[in-house]
């Protein structure tokens, strides 16, 4: 009996309603004989006339008894019939001052209104002004961003990218049809020459490519496919101070990709970036930067793994695990800029260069618990998912 669930409650029951019998005498030890012919269940009738709304049927004592059992519940129901009274009018009458004799409702005027619609912060701009403190209280300086439309020098030449590289093919990249080009002339003439030197010839402790440079293929305009055009121009700016002094920086803002978007990928997307600038920096420096930024986002399990970069050596892809999809996910990637990069600009040798370009979506859809990316942006966009999320869930240490 102790085997079985509620095995004692049945024998219990069944013993008083006079079904079964128990024989202590018998050999062997007690058993439990048959009694009834037939059974009638009397609990099971009543409860089906209660499903019927019989409830007239049952006494106090059978209804208290079932309530101490839990099988039925009272539920009291109070309905209220409201009716017009005597001096019911949808109207006021206002003549020769008539309202005054007239008695009106008291205004309460501590009852709350119906709260107005407002606007609703999107999870990434929540994110994004999360990431930008951070940065700020990092003792970073933010980079200026306003150029959607950059150039091949700037986006992949000054890189050290060369021109025959897959990502400047039209299946990687959005051309700009109007205007095509830029105007190469804005940049200065003596760097434009070390650029294409380095490229064509080497130089710098560099072979280069040892391939033709060519400038209708550097002045062609393109959407920006990363925000490090913007740091080789803030490079090259620092570059030409009388004195290099070390800096910070970083930007946060949209890049462009011709990419099939899935549930990772999108063709328009967000990129944070920082740049440090100093003598004698490591990848160990690089490491423990980007580990302390995503800790004062409780981001702790990430992952770095060798890969290769044009313009950074040694280079590290970053991965931080998805909780909603059960997997490792990349979410930005890092290096050491090349001197093939930094010397043509002018920068002093000895000075190194770290920087990490980091997705604004993944990470938010890690922190939004978002298997589908492109419920977080774009014409799928979750506008209730908008709504319902609280203001931020970044837990900063």
């Amino acid at each position: 009996m102790k085997t079985v669930p509620n095995a004692k409650i049945g024998f219990s029951k069944a013993m008083q309603a006079g079904w079964i019998v128990m024989d202590k005498k018998a050999e062997g030890g007690p058993k439990v004989n048959k009694k009834a012919d037939k059974i009638e269940d009397v609990i099971q009738k009543n409860l089906v006339k209660l499903q019927q709304d019989q409830t007239d049927s049952l006494t106090d004592e059978q209804k208290a008894e079932y309530k101490k059992r839990k099988l039925i519940t009272e539920v009291k129901i109070t309905s209220y019939e409201i009716t017009k009274g005597d001096n019911f009018s949808l109207t006021i009458e206002n003549q020769n001052g008539s309202w005054k004799t007239k008695n009106f409702k008291e205004y309460n005027f501590d009852a709350l209104g119906i709260p107005p619609n407002g606007g609703h912060l999107h999870p990434l701009l929540k994110v994004r002004a999360a990431y930008r403190q951070i940065f700020l209280e990092m003792g970073f300086t933010e980079m200026p961003t306003n150029n959607f439309v950059e150039s091949c020098f700037w986006n992949f030449d000054a890189l050290f990218q060369p021109q025959q590289h897959p990502a400047r093919d039209a299946h990687d990249t959005f051309f700009v049809s109007e205007p095509q080009v830029s105007d190469i002339k804005r940049v200065p003439p003596d760097y434009l020459q070390r650029v294409k030197r380095v490229h064509a010839e080497g130089g710098y402790g560099s072979q280069g490519y040892k391939v033709e440079w060519k400038t209708e293929e550097a002045e062609k305009n393109i959407l920006r496919t990363h925000t490090t055009a913007v740091s080789a121009r803030m490079l090259y700016k620092l570059a030409q101070q009388e004195t290099f002094t070390p800096v910070k920086y970083f930007s946060i803002d949209r890049v462009f990709r011709n990419e099939t978007t899935d549930a990772t990928h999108l063709a328009e997307f967000h990129q944070i970036e920082g740049v440090v600038a100093d003598y004698g920096l490591t990848l160990g420096n690089l490491m423990g930067i980007i580990e302390e930024f995503f800790k004062k986002l409780n981001i702790t399990k990430l992952r770095f793994k060798p890969t290769y970069n044009p313009y950074t050596e040694p280079s590290m892809e970053l991965f931080s695990y998805h909780e909603g999809l059960k997997k490792w996910v990349e979410i930005g990637n890092s290096g050491i800029f090349r001197p093939e990069m930094l010397l043509p600009m002018g920068l002093p040798e000895g000075v190194s260069v770290i920087a990490w370009g980091l997705s604004l979506e993944r990470p938010t859809m890690i922190k939004y618990k978002i298997d589908d990316i492109r419920t977080l942006i774009g014409p799928k966009v979750d506008l209730q998912m908008v709504y319902d999320n609280p203001i931020c869930r970044v837990e900063k240490h």
